[in-house]
């Protein structure tokens, strides 16, 4: 009997796995619309791209290779002109003082900060649209 509990209870685990997988994909694949919308009519009536930087958890900062908007006041999240999302937080690296960071994309979130210990969540949407309506 306690064969059958733990088998189906790691069938019930895999499945909400498997669920939470599928939402959090079908959400990526709204975000990246929203991205895209925003990145064409970024390049259409602004505001203009700028180069990113990424920021170590301690505060130093260090050039990247990309350009883009930031999105939160503290831009430790941006969108790239290509149309990529990054959390610009990295790890302290002597290295990337001289070569820079290099963050990596991550899947885009509909609710930018969401789960973060600062509380600090705000639909992408609404962050998009107040980068459009500061611009023009």
């Amino acid at each position: 009997m306690t064969e059958d509990w733990a088998e189906q209870r790691a069938r019930a685990v895999a499945r909400h796995g498997a669920e939470l997988e599928r939402r959090r994909e079908a959400e990526a694949v709204q975000a990246r619309a929203l991205i895209a919308d925003f990145v064409t009519a970024a390049r259409e009536a602004g505001p203009p791209a700028e180069p990113l930087r990424a920021r170590s958890y301690s505060g130093r900062s260090y050039r990247t290779a990309l350009r883009g908007w930031y999105l939160n006041p503290a831009r430790t999240i941006a969108i790239s002109e290509t149309g990529e999302y990054y959390s610009l937080l990295v790890p302290s690296s002597a290295m990337a003082l001289f070569t820079g960071a290099d963050p990596r994309p991550q899947p885009p979130r509909l609710i930018v900060g969401e789960g973060a210990r600062d509380g600090e969540s705000m639909p992408l949407a609404a962050l998009l649209q107040r980068l459009l309506t500061r611009s023009g």
